[in-house]
């Protein structure tokens, strides 16, 4: 039984967590702040309760899997969790819209079909046909396998861009945005496109178009809530990890790894005091926890890509019902996503965001049913600095209000109060890894040259969302239990 030492109680961390108390081993996580979740968040205030982090769950065989391999009693005994229906209604700029229904690629097709005028239907299948092979040739070493050895073969692009004669050149789409306007040819569905890239935190005019998988698993496998809110499911983690013998300290913040002959031993903690271990979980970043470079020799770049964005969020507490019929999940798109894109990934704030309103039909996000809780958010600039003038925040907020009467006319008229949070308070969002460009778009491994430190997380291999770190704890957990024999999740 070897000691296992975790640094922070994210998902990542506890999904790695549990599986390794599973197999005997003996855990103990670390965690600066006073709660588990990472940016799986909750605030709660006069009865009203909302996510802060991750509103939606998508691929949920991941946690499935999860409380199948710990323990007998399945995820679904722990949480009350179901698609949404429709899985996402959007408004476009020239007043067009469509409701696009849940994990169904016909009625996707046709619905397209029917709101956007003939032919568009038509090209958004055709797209998801080669999604769906980027998805095939993406899905084991990008989400189930650990970084491969020679992972310069993943900087190859894996989608089947057509090539396209125009005039007397021929061209294939070598990023998102370019896939929208020269294969989809239709603004708003070039607008579907770049807002799923944006709220994944990727720049659509720079991201290869391997991140065509992205709106590919969306509709594949669906939007799901969970009732509660996404806590729910953070809480069912750790509960899952006490169950296991897992031992939490909150408040413990760790300074460093301890190395010992080229392997890493243990933590340093805040105020000088060490706790041993023969192997240690790094899933709360990466800076100088060593002292010194982690990453194995040749691999991947890390920073290589744009500056992880982040998000702006405002929670609203309104009087009145609910309307029947709404949908959970509501996209205003931006005029011009390039615009909002240069903005977001240039350091500042756009002029018109692409923004999500979310109205969860859930009684326990709302004091009675003579009240409403709606989210609001935009991917913005992650860096904290733009968002420390309260003014600045306000008529941000504003901004977001006002798109979301496109959706709630009477929101003004109905608002009791607001919450307005930042990436100064929320972090910035973690991109999931992608093919192609070079391996500018991949993590780092799980395994790092230091022998005894894995990483987990959004920071690390596969990269950033529920879904993607929740595979990071399991890649690690193998590693840890079955050695360099691991060859992926099954």
């Amino acid at each position: 039984m070897a000691r296992i030492a975790v640094i922070g109680a994210g998902m990542g961390a506890m999904a790695a967590a549990a599986r390794l108390a599973v197999a005997g081993h003996r855990v103990a996580v670390h965690e600066r702040s006073g709660t588990f979740g990472g940016a799986v968040g909750a605030f709660e205030r006069d009865g009203f309760a909302f996510d802060t982090g991750p509103g939606l769950l998508h691929l949920p065989a991941v946690y499935r899997d999860l409380f199948l391999k710990t323990g007998k009693q399945p995820l679904e005994s722990r949480i009350e969790m179901a698609q949404v229906e429709p899985a996402s209604h959007h408004l476009f700029a020239d007043g067009t819209s469509v409701s696009l229904p849940n994990a169904s690629r016909g009625g996707v097709v046709a619905a397209l079909d029917s709101a956007l005028g003939a032919g568009t239907g038509e090209r958004w299948g055709d797209f998801l046909k080669r999604a769906r092979e980027c998805w095939d040739r993406s899905r084991r070493p990008l989400l189930e396998e650990p970084l491969w050895p020679n992972w310069q073969v993943l900087g190859r692009e894996p989608y089947p861009a057509p090539r396209q004669r125009r005039r007397l050149r021929v061209r294939q789409a070598a990023t998102l945005a370019q896939v929208g306007s020269w294969e989809l040819a239709d603004r708003r569905l070039g607008a579907l496109l770049d807002a799923c890239a944006l709220s994944y935190g990727l720049d659509p005019r720079r991201v290869p178009a391997s991140a065509a998988l992205l709106p590919y698993m969306e509709h594949t496998f669906g939007a799901w809530y969970v009732q509660g809110g996404m806590r729910a499911l953070a809480r069912a983690v750790y509960e899952r990890c006490l169950e296991r013998g897992v031992e939490f300290t909150f408040g413990s913040e760790v300074t460093g790894v301890l190395e010992r002959d080229g392997r890493a031993v243990g933590l340093e903690l805040a105020g000088g005091s060490t706790v041993e271990a023969d192997e240690v979980v790094a899933a709360a970043g990466r800076g100088g926890l060593a002292g010194r470079e982690l990453w194995r020799d040749g691999d991947v770049r890390p920073g290589a890509t744009d500056p992880d964005p982040g998000r702006f969020t405002v929670l609203l507490a309104l009087r009145g019902a609910r309307a029947t019929g709404a949908a959970h999940r509501t996209v205003v798109h931006s005029p011009d996503t390039a615009a909002e894109a240069a903005a977001v990934f240039g350091g500042g704030p756009a002029e018109l965001p692409t923004v999500t309103v979310l109205r969860p039909d859930d009684p326990t996000t709302r004091p009675d049913q003579d009240h409403e809780a709606v989210t609001l958010t935009a991917t913005v600039s992650g860096d904290p600095v733009h968002w420390s003038d309260k003014a600045v925040r306000e008529r941000w907020a504003d901004t977001l209000l006002t798109a979301a009467e496109q959706v709630i006319p009477d929101i003004g008229e109905r608002l009791l109060w607001r919450e307005v949070l930042t990436p100064a308070e929320t972090g910035r969002v973690r991109p999931p890894a992608l093919a192609g460009e070079g391996g500018a778009y991949l993590r780092p491994s799980n395994s790092t040259r230091l022998a005894g430190l894995h990483l987990a997380g959004g920071w690390s291999h596969p990269g950033g969302g529920l879904a993607h770190a929740g595979m990071s704890g399991a890649l690690v957990a193998g590693l840890i239990v079955e050695g360099e024999d691991f060859r992926g999740s099954q």
